[in-house]
Parts: C-alpha cells; structure tokens; sequence
C-alpha cells in the first residue's frame, strides 16, 4: 500500500474528507492543506465538523470567514460552527410560529430540529456556499473541506417535498432532520453545491479509516451510501498503520491491524488507497502537522498523571452493585469497546450474586463467545436491521393513508436517519426491560439524549392534537422516567484517550443532561499507557495518552476507570480482570 504524498497524486479542485471520529481525518486533511500550500499552491481549508481542533492544530484563532496562517502564507483556514449555525436555523424555522401554536407543539418542534442530522443541513448551508462561490474558484487551487456530507443529508436535499410547506402535522416520532422550508432560498445554491460534489473532475471524497474492522466497515458503508448517489471518485486513506514491531505488544497491534487490512470490506476494495503511518505524537502545531504525512519523532510526553490512583473496571462494578442499579447502559461512539464492557459489568454484578440480563445490538453469536450463559446471566440480541424495518414498515403504511406520494417519499428519507434506527432500537430495549423487572438490566448502546427528548416531546403533542398514540408503545412512556431516575438507572460513558473520541463523550453527556439522565463512571478503553510497551513509537504514543487521562479524570470527578489496550480477545473469566 503507496504512502499517501499529495505532491505525487493527481488531485481534483475540491475534496472532502469524510470518516468516523477519532480516525484522524482532520489531522490528514490539515497535513494535506499544508504539504500543498508549502509547495506554492493557493489552498482554503473549510472545517464544518462540531468537534473541530483546528485552532489547536494550528495554534490559531480562526474565524468562519477564513485567517491566513502565518507559518503557511499560501494556506487560509475557515473554522464554520454547524452547531451554532444549527440554532440560528432552529430560530428561523420556529419563530413564525410561535404564540401561534401551543408550546407543547413548539416543543416539539424544537426538538425535531435539535438532532445531528439538522446541524449536518446546517454545515451544508455553510459550505455550500463555499463551493458555489466564484471568486474562490478563481483565488484557490484547492478548496478542502474537513467533513463531508452523508448520503442520507443529499439525498434529503433532493427530494421535491423538502421544499414544500411540509410542517410538523406529519410528525411520526422519528423525524432528525425536521422541516427544511426554512431553507428555500438556498434551494438552487444547494442544486449547485450537490453537482459539483458528483463531478469527476472537480472533486474527490477521501475516506479516513484505520486499520481496524470498525471504522473499515463505517468507510465501506459511507462510501457505498455516497457513490449510490453521483458521488463516485473516492480516494481511502488507512491512517495510523504501524509498518514494524520489536516487542510482544507492537507485534500484537502490528498483527490486528494486518488482519483488519486482509479482510478489508468489499466496497473498498475498488477504491484507490493509501496509507499513513501510525505516528507517536498528537496532531498539533504546525511542526507535527508537517511532518504527519512526511517523518515521525519520538518524543516522550513529560506529563504525568495527576490522580494518586486509576480505579479499574471491578471499582466501577462494585459501585454498580452497592447502588443497586437496575438498569445499566454503556455508551460512546462505534469501535470503543462498548460490547466487552456490557459483557464485564454483566458478568461482574453476576459473579457478586445478581441475577442479570445483558442485551446488546451486537449479533447474539458473537456475544456467546465473550460470555458464558451459564453464569447466571440471560442474553438477548437485538437485530437493528429487522427492528429498523418493522419500525419504518409501520410509518410508512400510516403515512400513505393520509399523504400524497411526496410527502411519503420525504418520510421514507427521513426514516433512514440516525435517529429512526435509534428509536427502533429503543423500542424493542424498553420491552426487554419491562419483561425483566426482577433482573438487572445491562444494555450495550443507547440512544442519544436527543433522541429520548424527541420520544419525550412526541407523546407529548399525540396527547395536544388527539391523535391516536399508538406510535409509541406504553413500555417506552414506561421507561422514560425511569431512565432518569439516577436512584435506577446509570449510563456508563466508554471513550479513549484521544481529542476527538473525549470532545465527542463530553457531547454525549451534554445530551443526556438535556434529557434528564445523569452518567457518572466514564472508562478509558484501549489504553497504551497501561500496557507498559517498550516500543519506542507506542511508548511515546502512550505518554501522548496522559493529557487525556488527567482531562476524563477531572471532568468526571475521579470517577474514570481505564482498560489497558489488549491484543487478545477479552472473554470469559479475562472479562473478569478488565
């Protein structure tokens, strides 16, 4: 696999880097910036990403209106906030109507547009105007942009009911995106913005991975999810590919990550890829940002850390029990371990003499290998796919009662956002928990605070306008205040120790206080600082580490236990001694 050296590949005007969070794919499109603009070309980097670093990346306060970096004069950076855009969009949408309708309908309303689907169209409006701008054109060899729209954001810009007068009557619980009438004035803009993106000659996708089997499945899906719909040249990047090993851990990655890369899913393998090696350091100050794509350094981190102790998983467990929590949920983003960590608690309330029900989205299969059902446990598998089309099959067939066959279309979009899986999910977890009320209840993954509020504020306006409130089962109005009884329930952040997955937990649990849900225990997954490797470039990489651990362990209070990176598959009594 060619390393990736944008002064040796052919590269369209526009391109737009698009990955899972944490897979590096700022730091690859800041490094890509640099390496151009170094070489005397006119480069604008545009980041639309709510979790964006890119004033640490490059030291800088920046502005949406783009600054000129000093150490790089060819290079203009625009730093968009779609989470404050969001909002302004919210209030545009909304202000019309209220006084007019009741709050609960407001409510409602509010919470329609308050997903991350809505800042998604938020961003789009932002860069679109980026893509559509002639000038820029003219003033710049190359526009990138950090964060790409997804398919399902396009395809809902396209439909011919996104623009119609299509309000909230045809709330049906599921809706992230919400009414885009709002944004009508943008409607030819948008048309633009969506052509040039499909356009062979003008722009390039490049899909961030790593070398592992998550994110790898996360760029195939992405990938075939864009290309379905024009967006077909695309690039892959495998960033933080480790090329040797001297030791038993460094060989344990080396080898993980080499099978990762042999079963590598079938949508990529068309796809023109590069690698980027694994480096030690943080992607931050223009040295490393430099040097990321060019040569690595080595250097220890002086950091230490500042608790005189980092509680293990068996402290969080035995809270877990002396607090007689019943129902338990572990959160965090796609590829942080969440699974193995239900799996622990369930196994660890269970070895402490509780009788426990461990449910997870993961294939029931698989979770067999990891535990043993004969310890006490029950297991239940979720399958997203059946429970998402039950779900969708249900609105769909009470939408064509009443709809025109554009509304419908609008509805069949939006039923494939993010939050529609969440709540189809949801709904079958709330009748786990209601059948095991003399259990306790682990549940690996769960649905955002938004998503709780949207179900929330839903019951609520069926109730208003007298509608039939059959939409949402009576375990679900069950669970909810349930959920935010802390006295019950606890939601269990999983994260790792790295800028984007930590700024991204924080968002999480600032969601789930939106909804009423307290978290407490925050655990540090896949941890080099524990493993004590002697490999220069993973040593230095796990002194990087320890910023991240002191930041989880103040935020949270203390209450932040950490998990030592393994190269064995963690099952059975192993899950014992997490």
């Amino acid at each position: 696999m060619e390393t990736f050296n944008p002064q040796k590949i052919k590269l369209t005007k526009y391109l737009f880097y698009t990955g899972k969070g944490g897979v590096g794919k700022t730091s690859t499109a800041c490094a890509t910036a640099v390496n151009l603009a170094d070489s005397g070309k006119r480069v604008v980097l545009i980041s639309t990403d709510p979790a964006s670093n890119l004033q640490d990346v490059f030291n800088t306060e920046l502005t949406n209106k783009g600054v000129t970096i000093g150490d790089v004069p060819n290079l203009v950076v625009a730093n968009l906030d779609p989470v404050q855009a969001a909002a302004e969009y919210r209030e545009s949408v909304i202000a019309p109507y209220r006084g007019k309708l009741p709050d609960v309908v407001i409510k409602n309303m509010e919470e329609q547009l308050s997903g991350s689907c809505t800042v998604e169209i938020a961003a789009f409006n932002e860069f679109s105007s980026f893509i559509t701008n002639e000038k820029m054109q003219e003033d710049y060899d190359y526009i990138i942009f950090d964060t790409a729209p997804t398919g399902h954001t396009l395809r809902m810009l396209q439909l011919p009911s996104a623009w119609s007068n299509f309000i909230s009557e045809n709330t049906h619980g599921a809706s992230c995106l919400g009414q885009l009438s709002g944004l009508e004035s943008k409607k030819e803009i948008y048309k633009r913005a969506v052509e040039t993106l499909s356009n062979f000659s003008l722009t390039t996708l490049i899909l961030v991975s790593r070398p592992e089997e998550t994110p790898l499945k996360e760029a195939a899906r992405a990938s075939k999810e864009l290309a379905d719909i024009g967006v077909k040249n695309q690039t892959l990047i495998i960033n933080g590919v480790l090329t040797s090993f001297d030791d038993s851990i460094s060989e344990s990655l080396y080898c993980k990550q080499q099978k990762a890369l042999s079963k590598i899913p079938q949508e990529l393998q068309g796809v023109v890829t590069y690698s980027v090696p694994l480096r030690a350091y943080n992607i931050t100050g223009m040295n490393n940002v430099r040097a990321l794509l060019t040569q690595d350094n080595y250097d220890i981190c002086n950091e230490e850390i500042l608790a005189s102790t980092i509680p293990k998983l068996k402290t969080v467990i035995d809270n877990l029990y002396n607090t007689n929590k019943k129902v338990i949920f572990t959160m965090g983003k796609g590829g942080v371990g969440k699974t193995t960590i239900a799996a622990a608690i369930a196994l660890g309330l269970s070895a402490r003499g509780q009788k426990v029900h461990l449910t997870t989205t993961d294939p029931a299969a698989h979770l067999k290998y990891v535990i043993d059902e004969s310890r006490g446990i029950t297991l239940s598998h979720i399958d997203e796919h059946a429970e998402l089309k039950k779900y969708q099959d249900d609105i769909l067939s009470k939408a064509r009662e009443t709809m025109s066959a554009e509304d419908v279309a609008y509805i069949e979009e939006d039923l494939r956002s993010p939050c529609t899986q969440e709540i189809a999910v949801f709904r079958a977890f709330a009748e786990i928990v209601e059948k095991a009320e003399d259990q306790v209840v682990v549940i690996d993954t769960a649905p955002t605070g938004h998503t709780l509020l949207l179900l929330d504020s839903t019951q609520s306006y069926h109730k208003e306008i007298k509608r039939s409130q059959g939409d949402i089962p009576e375990s679900v109005k069950n669970l909810l205040p349930r959920l935010r009884n802390f006295e019950e329930t606890e939601a269990i952040i999983v994260t790792l120790a790295e800028a984007t997955p930590v700024y991204e937990a924080m968002r999480l649990e600032e969601d789930l206080k939106r909804a009423g849900i307290a978290t407490k225990w925050w655990i540090i997954n896949s941890s080099l600082y524990g493993t004590g490797t002697t490999n220069k470039l993973l040593a230095a990489k796990a002194s990087h580490e320890i910023e991240w651990i002191n930041k989880v362990d103040k935020h949270s209070n203390g209450n932040v236990a950490v998990i030592a990176w393994s190269s064995d598959e963690i099952k059975g009594d192993k899950l014992l001694n997490l």
